[in-house]
């Protein structure tokens, strides 16, 4: 059975998660979907990352629903069934380019936005990308301009129209690899506030985590009753730290499946790439995010492992990689790496 989530001002919200919103689609458990997901940077470059369906949601959600975040979330999507302490499984099947352009900002809330005293945009392409629609592994910058739409990039849906005389060719040809993945992503917060869709936390949201993309399968702990899943942030491409402020951030047509856990248990997202398991750890600082994925790691090593705490607390300094996952979104986040040949089950 399968299912198409198109993209509409009646199907997508934005800026916030929240556990009252109603579900826009109900499925049962095991379910494969096609979920349209669109970023909320298309105005950066509207002639090359609108099309009418895009523009349908930038004229149909008021300014005034788009807070206090900013990204736009397609969904969200019910499973009958789940239930709060239960685990979604959402395997990520595919995802497609919904149009080959893309845009990195390098914004106010960027590490070095002081230092560079200024934000811009950079559009980057899909080289030859394939007629069949899937992704190509190569991207290249093509031009970049000073953004000056606003005094500051503090508005969710800002278009800056057209200006081919400030649009600045890259200095030089250069090529980065392809890494589409979602950068939101999550289940219903569990909490009865509105949250702002800015920072991630334990019910997943703005990971910003590279890795969640193709092959991939992503658990999550469920606190509400039908789960409340949503996909946003779509990106093209993203290094660890995300520094400037933003990815390469483009729409795509996600299709994955959700279905229940119930032999995983977790209290925070769990990524399986098919070689490794990774966990996360979000804080104020690096070193509370770091503490917290190194905690959930000793946990998995323990539960699923079958180690004792001192034999998880070795070997996840011999053989556990820790990583910064972005610096950029108020909360930053962190990561932590094993291998499968280490859990052994």
């Amino acid at each position: 059975m399968s299912e198409r989530l198109v993209a509409t001002p009646d199907n997508c919200y934005w800026g916030y998660l929240d556990k009252a919103e109603p579900a826009v689609l109900e499925i049962d458990a095991g379910t494969e979907l096609t979920i349209e997901a669109v970023t909320h940077h298309s105005g950066d470059a509207p002639d090359l990352l609108m099309d009418d369906g895009v523009r349908a949601i930038w004229d149909g959600i008021p300014t005034t629903d788009r807070a206090p975040g900013v990204h736009i979330m397609t969904g969200p999507i019910n499973v009958r069934g789940a239930e709060p302490g239960d685990t979604l499984r959402v395997e990520l099947l595919e995802m497609r380019p919904r149009m080959p352009y893309g845009s990195n900002c390098a914004g106010n809330w960027g590490l070095f936005h002081e230092r560079m005293g200024k934000e811009r945009i950079t559009i980057y392409e899909l080289i030859d990308p394939p007629a069949d629609g899937t992704f190509t592994s190569l991207a290249q910058p093509i031009f970049g301009f000073d953004f000056t739409a606003l005094r500051l990039y503090d508005v969710p849906g800002v278009i800056s129209e057209p200006d081919y005389s400030k649009r600045e060719p890259f200095s030089r040809p250069v090529t980065v690899p392809v890494r589409p993945h979602l950068g939101v992503m999550g289940v219903a917060p569990n909490t009865d506030e509105r949250l702002s869709s800015n920072p991630p936390g334990v019910f997943g949201g703005n990971v910003d985590n590279w890795r969640f993309g193709p092959g991939t399968t992503i658990y999550y702990p469920v606190f509400a009753e039908g789960a409340g899943f949503y996909v946003g942030d779509p990106h093209f491409a993203q290094g660890d730290g995300e520094i400037c402020g933003t990815a390469i951030e483009a729409s795509l047509d996600v299709r994955l499946r959700l279905s229940l856990a119930p032999e995983v248990s977790v209290s925070a997202p769990l990524l399986d790439t098919g070689t490794h398991l990774y966990t996360h750890g979000f804080g104020a600082d690096l070193d509370e995010a770091m503490a917290m994925a190194a905690e959930q790691m000793l946990a998995l090593l323990v539960d699923r492992g079958g180690f004792t705490l001192d034999e998880a607390y070795s070997l996840a300094s011999v053989a556990v990689d820790l990583g910064i996952t972005q610096v950029v979104d108020g909360t930053v986040g962190c990561h932590a790496a094993v291998s499968h040949a280490i859990i052994g089950r």
